[in-house]
């Protein structure tokens, strides 16, 4: 089994920051993109920002210049570095990643979620 578990969401006020991680565990035999979704209320879940292995990223325009993605392949781990945060931010943060499992081979995997909610 693979899992991904997202940790670091929370209350903000506007302007302020947090930091999201997901770390990927179980039969793990590689990990190619890893990357934030995130959906907020009313909405459909939008790509936040990706990176490759290799460790280039991609961004969508509403966070470029803010947010930050990072990953450590060490500790199969990635992370979302969110500074000068907005209202419209608020949402459930999914983390995802196309891993290739020792057992089923490449699969899409997706976080449990985690509330970033910022207040105006």
């Amino acid at each position: 089994q693979v899992q991904l578990v997202e940790s670091g969401g929370g209350l903000v006020q506007a302007g302020g920051s947090l930091r999201l991680s997901c770390a990927a565990s179980g039969t793990i035999f590689s990990i190619d993109v890893m990357g934030w979704y995130r959906q907020g209320p009313g909405k459909q879940r939008e790509l936040v920002a990706a990176i490759t292995i290799g460790g280039n990223p991609n961004y969508a325009d509403s966070v470029k210049g803010r947010f930050t993605i990072s990953r450590d392949n060490a500790k199969n781990t990635v992370y979302l570095q969110m500074n000068s945060l907005k209202p419209e931010d608020t949402g459930v943060y999914y983390c995802n990643s196309r891993i290739n499992s020792r057992i089923t081979g490449w699969g899409n995997y997706w976080g449990q979620g985690t509330q970033v909610t910022v207040s105006s």
